[in-house]
């Protein structure tokens, strides 16, 4: 037991080290905190979308956004798309779960907003729905995926692909890049406010 728990330990730092050893999707992170800065700098939000553990992970970063990460300071306008469970099981009783992210998209996105889409295989309908929707509006959109990039690599201005296709081990790396962009945006926003 104890060698199995080492091995799921060591599979998830294993899958960091070939982030941390990848110049290109680095360079990709550090693009997605200069436009989501950009973005709130603007007076734009920055919207967030995902399926299962990926809605809980859109969650978490856009409360990081909203609310705060790791000093005080005033709330970045930021929401995770499926927290409105009337309207999510609205749209999906009355047009389908393919357009439950599209259609909040178009209801509520500018240009200017940034659309942070997240989808361990890269293939999620209702996520590749949205993505064409934010385009269509001249969102600007960043998908975190998995390694292939899947359907949404093409969909992309920006795209976080985790190199592994171990659907935990990825998660856990949205989460940890998702951590960075939320401290050195906060950073960026409110360096006087830094304790």
């Amino acid at each position: 037991m104890e060698q199995k728990i080492k091995n799921i330990i060591q599979s998830s730092v294993d899958v960091k080290l070939s982030i941390l050893s990848n110049p290109s999707l680095l360079s990709q992170v550090e693009q997605v905190i200069s436009i989501v800065t950009q973005a709130f700098a603007n007076g734009n939000k920055v919207l967030f979308c995902g399926n299962g553990g990926s809605a809980a992970d859109a969650q978490h970063l856009a409360a990081e956004f909203s609310g705060r990460f790791y000093f005080d300071r005033a709330p970045l306008p930021s929401e995770a798309l499926h927290c409105n469970s009337s309207y999510l099981t609205a749209v999906a009783n009355d047009y389908g779960y393919d357009l439950v992210y599209s259609r909040i998209v178009k209801g509520s996105g500018k240009p200017g907003d940034v659309l942070i889409a997240l989808s361990t295989s890269g293939n999620s309908v209702n996520i590749i729905n949205a993505l064409n929707e934010a385009t269509n509006i001249g969102m600007v959109t960043v998908g975190f995926t998995g390694e292939s990039g899947g359907k949404m690599k093409g969909l992309c201005n920006y795209l976080i692909n985790v190199p592994s296709s171990d659907t935990p081990r990825i998660q856990e790396s949205h989460i940890m890049i998702g951590h960075i962009v939320c401290e050195v945006v906060e950073e960026n926003l409110f360096a006087d406010k830094k304790p």
